[in-house]
């Protein structure tokens, strides 16, 4: 029997300029409880905060969990879903022979997550009116928009 509480979690980035200043946001349900986080970085890009809204969400729970994952980054969803994120791994954070995989950093951190949670992706269309993406993505604005923000580390 899977014992595995359902958590959701809707996860979007935002940056100003690209690279630039940026931000995620994330909203967590389980059950009755809902959880907001956000952080902001200097000299980021939209790639970045989308993966770091995704990462801070499931970092966040405290014990393996089904966790569905609504995000707006295609990006995202795809890189898993099609095992893009796990083929660059295995060639050495190389796309292919020439490029290499931006992002190997958090890429790493998604794929060590992901061992330990069961995660379904399920990308919405950004501004579409999706209430949850929504505060997400007002979340993340604000978060790129206050002062002393720290470097983002690559």
């Amino acid at each position: 029997m899977d014992t595995l509480k359902e958590v959701t979690i809707y996860t979007d980035g935002a940056c100003s300029g690209n690279p630039g200043p940026g931000g995620y946001g994330v909203v967590m349900i389980y059950k009755d409880q809902r959880k907001e986080l956000s952080a902001g970085f200097q000299n980021t890009t939209n790639n970045r905060m989308e993966l770091l809204g995704a990462i801070a969400g499931l970092e966040h729970l405290k014990e393996s969990c089904n966790v569905t994952l609504y995000t707006d980054s295609q990006y995202l969803v795809n890189a898993v879903e099609k095992g893009w994120a796990k083929k660059w791994r295995a060639n050495g954070w190389m796309r292919n022979k020439k490029e290499p995989a931006l992002n190997s950093d958090l890429w790493e951190r998604i794929l060590q997550l992901l061992d330990h949670h069961r995660v379904k992706f399920i990308w919405v269309k950004g501004h579409a009116g999706n209430p949850e993406n929504e505060r997400c993505d007002r979340l993340a604005v604000e978060a790129a928009k206050q002062p002393n923000l720290p470097m983002d580390i690559r």
